[in-house]
C-alpha cells in the first residue's frame, strides 16, 4: 500500500513538472551572422532578427557563429543590445 502511495505522489509531481515546463518556447534567433538560443517568447524590434525553430541548423556553406547570452536582447555589431 505504501508503494502505491509513493507511485501516485511521484506521478503527480511528474505531471506538475511537465505542465510547468510545457510553456517554454526554445528558438534559434539570428541577427546578421550571429545566432543564439532564446528560451522566451520575446518581441524583437521589427526587421532586427530572424527566428528559427530550435531544430534549425545552418548549411555547410553558411557562415554563422554561436554567441549565447542570458536575458532579453539581441546581438548587433558584436554588442549585446538588451531590451
Amino acid at each position: 500500500m505504501k508503494g502505491l502511495w509513493m507511485l501516485a505522489a511521484a506521478a503527480v509531481v511528474g505531471l506538475g513538472t511537465v505542465a510547468m515546463n510545457s510553456g517554454a518556447k526554445a528558438e534559434v534567433i539570428c541577427s546578421g551572422d550571429t545566432c543564439w538560443h532564446s528560451h522566451g517568447d520575446y518581441r524583437y524590434p521589427p526587421g532586427v532578427v530572424v527566428r528559427h525553430d530550435d531544430r534549425w541548423h545552418w548549411g555547410h556553406r553558411d557562415h554563422y557563429r554561436w554567441r549565447e547570452h542570458d536575458g532579453r536582447g539581441y546581438w548587433r555589431g558584436g554588442e549585446w543590445v538588451p531590451f
